[in-house]
């Protein structure tokens, strides 16, 4: 494989750092909204973790959106 192609991977649901729908922020983007759920990709071969984006939708309806994992919060006195 050369040095610039990427394995194969796959994409599975991960494990919520928080119940679903609880409110948390995005804390780059400073959004809010109720957590869906956690989208993982892996590689194929090995099963190790490449990326983990949450997944939430706004309160009260819109556009649903992801972010890094690492970004999100749980909201205090939601």
């Amino acid at each position: 494989m050369a040095q610039t192609d990427k394995p194969p991977t796959m994409l599975s649901h991960g494990e919520l750092p928080y119940p679903a729908g609880t409110l948390v922020m995005d804390t780059i983007s400073e959004r809010k909204g109720e957590l869906v759920g956690v989208i993982e990709e892996r590689v194929k071969q090995t099963g190790r973790v490449v990326s983990q984006m949450a997944h939430m939708r706004p309160r009260g309806g819109g556009i649903e959106w992801d972010a890094p994992l690492e970004r999100i919060q749980p909201v205090e006195n939601a």
